[in-house]
């Protein structure tokens, strides 16, 4: 039986191991402090968790625990070979071939002509504006970034898809409310004015 694929909390632990060997709350702040909170959901449970995972499968290992102060005992954890090979082998196919996803809002994309032209014009400039702060956001964090160009791609990566996605929505409510799209609506879009 093939061993479960790595979550990418998973990704990122064993990550932040190759670099050195930590405890996960270390790695939690770590991860914040790369802002890659913007490309994974992290919680400090979902870490522990996947970090206590990771040693069930041998992936990761503890090299002993330490205190500070009146604080909780700390585990630091650094990976084995297993979870070095584990890693390049996922990273391998995820890097290699695009996996099928299924994003919901393309699927919302696509059965927007169930609403009025009017309505989903302006339900996608609102989308635009959200999406416009969100970019700026991030290029607010880019131009921060203080440490090594590699631990951030996956954030240049981003910045690139918002870009390119702002640029089609806008040119697609251009479409919608010049008419240039033939908007066909159903019967319910005609009750959605």
């Amino acid at each position: 039986m093939a061993a479960t694929p790595l979550t990418p909390m998973a990704i990122a632990v064993l990550a932040l191991l190759f670099e050195r060997a930590m405890h996960p709350y270390e790695m939690y702040q770590l991860l914040i402090a790369r802002k890659e909170d913007r490309l994974l959901k992290i919680r400090p449970g979902s870490l522990y968790h996947t970090v206590d995972r990771l040693a069930e499968r041998e992936l990761v290992a503890s090299v002993g625990t330490d205190r500070d102060g009146n604080r909780p005992e700390r585990t630091t954890y650094e990976v084995t070979d297993a979870g070095k090979d584990a890693l390049r082998e996922r990273l391998t196919e995820l890097l290699s071939a695009p996996a099928e996803e299924y994003p919901q809002f393309t699927l919302a994309l696509s059965e927007a002509h169930n609403l009025s032209a009017e309505t989903a014009s302006e339900l996608l400039k609102n989308r635009v504006a959200l999406l416009q702060k969100d970019l700026d956001e991030l290029l607010l964090i880019a131009e921060s970034v203080c440490e090594k160009r590699i631990y951030y791609v996956g954030l240049e990566y981003t910045v690139a898809m918002r870009t390119a996605e702002l640029s089609w929505l806008r040119a697609f409510v251009v479409d919608i409310d010049s008419g240039a799209l033939e908007w066909q609506p159903h019967e319910l879009a005609k009750g959605n004015r």
